[in-house]
Formats: structure tokens, sequence, C-alpha cells
């Protein structure tokens, strides 16, 4: 049997890891959906600017073209950058882990089903941190996806 002092309590659980989790997946999530708004708001606004520019072009002002092409890199380097870096789909996925676990808390806080049994913070640290697991495996998908290098046990085999 484990040292008496080398166990979390409930309340130590409750800060350290769960409120800690909680607070680290709200701001990322709001982290990404701040960038996310603020680059589709530039996307917008440049790629709306492209049509009224276009109707000034002429040869008396030979940097409206200029401005147009600009423009048009503008909004293709800022879709790019919203593919490569995933705000959309990180704020989602962090928005909802953070709930995930915030429910998991109230639950367990209030005393509701799954936690109305006699020892329910067993239970707890098992569904809390099977969500984290997901949440870890997941990102270790996306990364290992966005790498090129997502290797499955089957394709570690030589080909016959």
């Amino acid at each position: 049997m484990g040292n008496t002092e080398d166990t979390v309590n409930q309340d130590e659980y409750l800060r350290d890891r769960l409120d800690d989790q909680i607070d680290w997946y709200g701001g990322k999530a709001a982290w990404n959906q701040k960038w996310y708004k603020r680059l589709q708001v530039v996307s917008v606004l440049a790629a709306a600017l492209i049509p009224f520019l276009s109707g000034y072009m002429s040869e008396e002002i030979p940097a409206v073209k200029l401005t147009i092409g600009g423009l048009g890199f503008f909004v293709a380097a800022i879709t790019a950058l919203l593919g490569l870096y995933r705000f959309h789909e990180n704020w989602i996925e962090y928005r909802a882990a953070s709930e995930a676990l915030k429910g998991e808390k109230f639950r367990y806080l209030t005393r509701v089903a799954p936690y109305d049994g006699n020892d329910p913070f067993p239970l707890l640290v098992t569904r809390v941190e099977s969500l984290l697991s997901g949440e870890n495996a997941n990102w270790a998908r996306t990364a290992a996806g966005a790498k090129g290098d997502v290797q499955t046990p089957s394709s570690n085999s030589e080909p016959e």
C-alpha cells in the first residue's frame, strides 16, 4: 500500500488538476477564438475592398492594381494561416473540453448522477482523467497528421 502522504485528496485534485485544466482549456479556447475572429474580420474586409477598388482601375492610378494584388495575396495568406493553425477548430475543441470538465465538476459537487453514490471521488477522477486522456489522444493524432507522418500499428510493417 502507498503512503497516505503520497495521495491527493479531493480538494487538491479539484484545485490542482480539475480547476487547472478547466482554466487551461478555457484560456486556450478564448485565445483561439480571438485570433480566429480577428483574422476572419481582416480577411473579409480585404476581400470586400478588392471589387470596390476594381471600380477605380485606370491608367491614372497605377497603385490601385498593386493594391488589389496585395489584398488578394493577403486574403490567400490569411486563409492559409487559418487552415494551418486551426484557430476555429481549436476554439471549438478547447471550449468543448472546458465545458465537459465543468459539467463533471458541477455534477460531482451537487452529487447528481453518476456522483450520487457513497464514494463518488474515485469516479470523478476516473471520468476526468478519461476526458483528458481523450483530449490528449486527439491532439496527438492532429499533431501527427499535421506533420504528415501518421502511423497506425498496421502501417509499421514492411510491405510484402
